[in-house]
């Protein structure tokens, strides 16, 4: 894969919810980098539901920036509670790689323990599982961040993360997704992603 400063990524991250949520907004940012923002997709999933794989597959997929896009990171395997997503899925619905990132290494026991509460809790830890080995990168004053990948080379995958990591140890794609899908469910933005 050949990669380029101006990289065209879709960061996706979900908006606030409460635990009476039915539903939340996912956006997703469209970035050359970590410089310019080129635009901004989003759509709707439900909380703890599991239709967010296949509704990002069809926000990707009906955008007019699909063309242009090079990989979609993510901020963790789970979006909107514990809607799991199947980056093999979008990976191969898509035709794009997909990079999950993380500050903390995900606690898999306690994930597994709390998809007890779910009928379809084995099902939902089959995706979990299916995003593979959590790997480890050194960035900015030997912080760690955690990724997973499909589709692309461990190596590209790095680089990518890198290179889309400006301001903090999270890339600037999800960040500003994070910030703006606050923003449309509170009225501003706040909190860390």
């Amino acid at each position: 894969m050949h990669i380029k400063k101006e990289i065209r990524v879709l960061g996706i991250d979900d908006g606030p919810f409460t635990k009476n949520s039915i539903k939340t907004i996912v956006v997703g940012i469209i970035m050359r980098g970590a410089q310019d923002f080129d635009g901004m997709v989003t759509t709707e999933i439900t909380v703890d539901g599991l239709d967010a794989t296949e509704k990002i597959i069809e926000m990707i997929n009906k955008s007019k920036y699909k063309n242009e896009l090079k990989v979609i990171v993510f901020k963790g395997v789970t979006i909107g509670g514990f809607n799991v997503i199947d980056i093999d899925t979008i990976h191969k619905s898509t035709g794009l790689p997909v990079i999950i990132i993380s500050r903390k290494k995900p606690n898999f026991e306690k994930i597994f323990n709390a998809l007890k509460n779910f009928n379809d809790g084995q099902y939902r830890w089959k995706l979990i599982k299916k995003a593979g080995k959590v790997n480890k990168l050194k960035i900015k004053n030997n912080k760690i961040l955690y990724f997973q990948f499909k589709g692309v080379k461990k190596e590209d995958a790095e680089k990518i993360i890198l290179l889309i990591c400006k301001s903090s140890l999270i890339p600037e794609p999800l960040r500003l997704a994070h910030m703006i899908a606050s923003a449309i469910v509170k009225g501003e933005s706040g909190g860390r992603p």
